[in-house]
């Protein structure tokens, strides 16, 4: 299905912001996470099975030694997210992810989203996981909207208009996997922001 907007979500939605260097996981029907890639990669991962599930948001494949367990490197956010989503009474064999972002968004970046798209496309195939949908790479930022409980993923393509935000680094897994619908737009608008600190 494609749109120029976001359907707004019900009021007993909770939206949660996923920055970069970010992992999150719920098992709540009413979370919604929601993220902007330029470069960067996220990697939204379910068990359908017990309907729990999480989201990550790395800027960069892998880490040296001397920053080895940041965040903003995919091979710890991957870990991470795997190991959140356990911990909620996730089984990895059920384990389903969907990827986006790797965008070619500047020459000064060189080939950043190439090399995201690539490290998580190799992890999941390392790892065993499915990954039933995907869209990487392009030229244009993307907004991610993700229901970890259902594993619902809507994603909208950005106009030069909209800004890509650059925020710090964050970690949320809270205890309380579906379609992919695709949309082309220029705003997006959302009044369920989510509350600083949750």
């Amino acid at each position: 299905m494609n749109s120029p907007f976001f359907e707004p979500l019900p009021d007993r939605s909770k939206v949660t912001n996923v920055v970069q260097g970010s992992c999150v996981a719920s098992n709540s029907q009413f979370e919604v996470y929601s993220t902007t890639l330029g470069s960067c990669v996220c990697t939204c991962l379910s068990d359908p099975v017990a309907r729990v599930g999480g989201m990550n948001h790395f800027l960069l494949p892998s880490a040296g030694r001397d920053d080895s367990r940041h965040l903003r490197y995919g091979s710890n956010a991957m870990e991470l997210l795997i190991n959140a989503l356990l911990k909620l009474g996730a089984d990895r064999d059920r384990l389903e992810a969907k990827l986006f972002g790797g965008a070619a968004m500047t020459p000064q970046l060189g080939a950043i989203g190439k090399a995201n798209a690539d490290f998580a496309q190799e992890y999941l195939a390392q790892e065993g996981i499915r990954c039933t949908a995907q869209s990487l790479g392009g030229v244009v930022a993307r907004r991610i909207r993700f229901w970890p409980a259902t594993g619902r993923v809507q994603q909208m393509f950005l106009t030069q208009h909209d800004a890509i935000p650059v925020e710090r680094p964050r970690f949320r897994a809270r205890g309380g996997a579906g379609e992919v619908t695709f949309f082309r737009g220029e705003r997006y608008s959302n009044s369920a922001s989510p509350k600083r600190g949750q």
